[in-house]
């Protein structure tokens, strides 16, 4: 059963939200390859920044299927209670 997708956020927040992102790592991956040290800093430093940025987005997406299965898992709970009063209806 698929649920139509409704958009929480607004374009805008969206938009600002890689804008964001885009920025940051633009301007931290501009200071690496400005910094007054040798390659070998620079390498390192841009590997720090490329695992941040990978954890990160592995941080929210799991922290994204975790919510959506709590929420899967209350609406089947919610059903098995509907359907337990409606077969057990004193008035029946």
């Amino acid at each position: 059963m698929h649920n139509l997708h409704r958009q929480k956020d607004s374009t805008a927040w969206i938009v600002q939200t890689w804008v964001a992102f885009v920025a940051s790592v633009g301007m931290t991956t501009i200071g690496i390859v400005n910094l007054p040290v040798n390659d070998w800093v620079k390498g390192f430093m841009g590997m720090g920044l490329a695992f941040s940025v990978g954890s990160t987005l592995t941080l929210a997406k799991t922290t994204r299927d975790l919510h959506e299965s709590t929420k899967l898992t209350a609406r089947v709970d919610e059903a098995h209670v509907e359907k337990l009063l409606t077969n057990n209806h004193p008035l029946k």
